[in-house]
C-alpha cells in the first residue's frame, strides 16, 4: 500500500509562557489567533461598510429624497467603496492565508510570526486612522478612485482626503509586509516532498496574489505621495494651471487598480478550488491548467487598466490595444470557469453550505465576467461609462464574486477554525437570503445604466425612469442585511452549542484535516512527508480493484500514535503591536499636530531597537535543566 503522508501527534510541546484572556490577543504571533483577528476585523468593517452603502440606497429609494445631505452622500460612496476594498476583501483574504496556508503546507507558522502580527496591527490603526477622518471636518468626498483635480487642496479643503491618503499609506505597509511574509512561507516551509505542483490550489492563488500585491501597491504609493505633496508643500504635479496632466493620476491609479481587481478575486478563485473536489467526491479537474490560468490572470493583469479610460481621449491605438487584451484576459478565467464545472460533472455532489456558495461563485462571477468583457468593446464601454451598468458589474465582480468565494471558505475552514459545525440550516437560509438579495440589488442597476443613470449621483428627478428600479435594488439591500443577521445568529449558535466537528467533517482532501480541530499552537507534532497531489485524501484512501477509491481502515489512530519530542514556538510579544501603533502617529501626525508625528516616530524607533534586541523563543525547562 503506497501512502501519501505520515502523520503524528501527542508531541510534548515546549510553548513560552505568555499572557492569556484579552492579552494574549494583543501579543499573539500564532498565525491561526492572527487570522482570526484580521476576520473579526473584516466582518466589523464589513457591517460598517454595508451601512454606508445601506444610506446611500435609502437616498436613492424614490426620487428627490432627502435622507442626507449632497456632501455626506458624497462621503458615504468614498468610504464604502474604500471600505470594502480595503478594509473588508483583502482583510478578509488575509484571514484565510493566515489560517490555513501553514496549515495546508504542513509546516508549523509562517516564516515570520512578528512580521505577521505587525501586519495585522498596522491593518488595524490604519483602517482606524482612514475613519477618523469622519470625526475631523469630514470623510474624503472624492470617490474611492479620487481623481484630480477633485483632490486638489482647492477642491477639497479639508482634511479627509489626507486621512484617506495616510491611512491607504498605513494599510499599505501592512499589505506589502503580509505579501513578503507569504511568498516566503510558500517558497521554503513547504512539507517534505511538496514540489510547486503538489500544492494546493488556493496556495497558488495565495503566490500569485501576493505577488500582485509587493508589484501593485508601490505604484499608488508613488501616486498618493505625489498628491501628498501637492496638497500639503505646494508641489504641482497634478495641478492643470501649472501644466500638469491629471491623467498622470488616471494611469498610475488604475496600473494598481486594476491588478487589484485580481488580489481581490483570485485568493476567492482558490477557495472555490478547494471546496469544489470536497463536495464533489472528485479531484479538481485540470489542476495544471487552473494553476496556469491563475498565472496568466496575475500577468494580464498589468496590461489592461486603461480600458478604464478609453473615454479620455487616449487615441485609437492605444484603445485598440487595451480592447485586445481586456478580451485576452477573459481566456484564462474561462478556463477556471470550465474547469470548476467538469470538477462538479459526473460527481457526488453534497449541497452544504460552503457548497452553495462556491455554485453561487460561479454563477454571479459568470455575470460579472459577461459585462466586463462588455467593456472591452470600446463603444459599448463608451455608452456605459459612469453610469449605474459599471456598478452592477463591479458588485457582480467584487460581491457576486469575492464576497460568495470568501464565505464559501468560511463555511468550510469554520469546523477547523473553532472546533463546532455551523448550523446548516441557518447556513443555507444564509446563502439564499445572500444569494437573491444580491441579484436584487445589483441586477436592476444594469437597466438603470443602460437608461442613462450616472454613477454618484445624489438624487434624481421624477420622470427619468429610474423610479421602479431604485426602489426594487433598495429593497435588495434588506434582504442582504438580513442574511448578515441570520450569519451573526448562526456564529452565535454554533460557538454557544454547535455540534462538535471532529478533525475532518468533510472528509477533505489537504493537510489542514490531517490534525485537531482547532489546531494546536504548533499545529504538527511531526512535519508530514508529501508524496501525491491531496496528500491527506491518498493517506486515506487506495485503489480498488474497480479503480474506485477504497477507505483504508485505521487511519485515524495512524494519526495520533507517536510522541515527537520537544517544539519550540516563537514567544508572545508587544512590539508589533506597538511599532504599528507608533507607525500610525507618525502619519496622522501630519493631520494634525506635528508634535504627534514626533511621538510616533519615537515609538517606531523605540520599539524597532526593543523588537531587535528580544529573544525569537523564551528558554524552554529543558534547556533551564541543561543550565543547572
Amino acid at each position: 500500500m503506497s501512502t501519501g503522508v505520515r502523520y503524528f501527534s501527542g508531541a510534548s510541546l515546549n510553548r513560552p509562557v505568555g499572557a492569556t484572556g484579552i492579552m494574549g490577543w494583543l501579543t499573539t504571533i500564532d498565525h491561526k489567533r492572527i487570522g482570526i483577528l484580521y476576520g473579526a476585523s473584516a466582518l466589523i468593517f464589513f457591517i460598517l461598510g454595508g451601512f454606508e452603502a445601506f444610506l446611500m440606497r435609502i437616498q436613492l429609494s424614490h426620487a428627490e429624497a432627502g435622507v442626507v445631505s449632497p456632501e455626506v452622500y458624497n462621503q458615504l460612496f468614498t468610504m464604502h467603496g474604500t471600505t470594502m476594498i480595503f478594509m473588508v476583501v483583502m482583510p478578509m483574504t488575509a484571514a484565510f492565508f493566515n489560517f490555513a496556508l501553514p496549515l495546508m503546507l504542513g509546516a508549523r507558522d509562517v516564516a515570520f510570526p512578528r512580521l505577521n502580527a505587525f501586519s495585522y496591527w498596522t491593518f488595524l490603526f490604519g483602517a482606524i486612522l482612514m475613519n477618523i477622518s469622519f470625526l475631523s471636518g469630514g470623510a474624503p468626498s472624492v470617490g474611492w478612485f479620487a481623481y484630480s483635480p477633485l483632490t486638489d487642496a482647492l477642491f477639497s479643503p479639508t482634511t479627509g482626503v489626507d486621512f484617506w491618503i495616510l491611512g491607504l499609506q498605513v494599510l499599505g505597509v501592512a499589505s506589502l509586509a503580509a505579501a513578503f511574509n507569504f511568498i516566503v512561507t510558500i517558497i521554503n516551509l513547504r512539507a517534505p516532498g511538496m514540489t510547486m505542483m503538489r500544492m494546493p490550489v488556493f496556495v497558488w492563488m495565495t503566490l500569485v496574489s501576493s505577488f500582485l500585491i509587493i508589484l501593485a501597491f508601490p505604484v499608488i504609493t508613488v501616486a498618493i505621495t505625489l498628491l501628498l505633496f501637492d496638497r500639503q508643500f505646494g508641489t504641482q504635479f497634478y495641478n492643470t494651471a501649472a501644466g500638469a496632466d491629471p491623467l498622470i493620476w488616471q494611469h498610475l491609479f488604475w496600473a494598481f487598480g486594476h491588478p487589484e481587481v485580481y488580489i481581490l478575486i483570485l485568493p476567492a478563485m482558490g477557495i472555490v478550488s478547494e471546496v469544489l473536489p470536497v463536495f464533489s467526491k472528485k479531484p479538481i479537474f485540470g489542476y495544471t491548467s487552473l494553476v496556469v490560468a491563475g498565472i496568466v490572470i496575475g500577468l494580464m493583469a498589468w496590461v489592461v487598466w486603461s480600458h478604464h479610460m478609453f473615454t479620455v481621449g487616449l487615441g485609437s491605438a492605444a484603445n485598440s490595444a487595451f480592447a485586445v487584451t481586456t478580451m485576452f484576459i477573459a481566456v484564462p478565467t474561462g478556463i477556471k470557469i470550465f474547469n470548476w464545472i467538469a470538477t462538479m460533472w459526473g460527481g457526488v455532489v453534497k449541497l452544504n453550505t460552503a457548497m452553495l456558495f462556491s455554485i453561487g461563485f460561479i454563477a454571479l462571477f459568470i455575470i460579472g465576467g459577461l459585462s466586463g468583457v462588455m467593456h472591452a468593446v470600446v463603444p459599448s464601454n463608451t455608452q456605459q461609462s459612469d453610469t449605474y451598468f459599471i456598478v452592477a458589474h463591479l458588485h457582480y465582480v467584487l460581491f457576486g464574486g469575492s464576497i460568495m468565494g470568501l464565505t464559501s471558505g468560511f463555511y468550510y475552514w469554520w469546523p477547523k477554525m473553532t472546533g463546532r459545525m455551523m448550523n446548516e440550516f441557518l447556513g443555507k437560509l444564509h446563502f439564499w437570503l445572500s444569494f437573491i438579495g444580491m441579484n436584487v440589488t445589483f441586477f436592476p442597476m444594469h437597466f438603470l445604466g443602460l437608461n442613462g443613470m450616472p454613477r454618484r449621483i445624489y438624487t434624481y428627478s421624477e420622470g427619468q425612469g429610474w423610479d421602479l428600479w431604485n426602489f426594487v435594488s433598495t429593497a435588495g439591500v434588506f434582504i442582504i442585511g438580513l442574511s448578515v443577521v441570520v450569519l451573526a445568529q448562526n456564529i452565535w449558535v454554533t460557538l454557544k452549542r454547535g455540534e462538535n466537528a471532529g478533525n475532518d467533517p468533510w472528509d477533505g482532501r489537504t493537510l489542514e484535516w490531517s490534525i485537531p480541530s482547532p489546531p494546536p499552537e504548533y499545529n504538527f507534532a511531526e512535519i508530514p512527508t508529501v508524496t501525491h497531489r491531496d496528500a491527506y485524501w491518498h493517506e486515506k484512501y487506495s485503489e480498488g480493484h474497480d479503480g474506485r477509491p477504497v477507505r483504508i481502515e485505521g487511519i485515524e489512530k495512524t494519526q495520533t500514535d507517536k510522541n515527537a519530542g520537544e517544539i519550540h514556538m516563537p514567544s508572545p510579544t508587544y512590539y508589533p503591536m506597538i511599532l504599528s501603533l507608533g507607525i500610525t502617529l507618525l502619519a496622522g501626525g501630519l493631520d494634525s499636530h506635528l508634535a504627534v508625528s514626533f511621538v510616533g516616530g519615537f515609538i517606531s524607533i523605540a520599539s524597532i531597537y526593543l523588537w531587535a534586541l528580544e529573544p525569537a523563543t523564551a528558554p524552554s525547562a529543558h534547556d533551564d535543566q541543561g543550565a543547572h
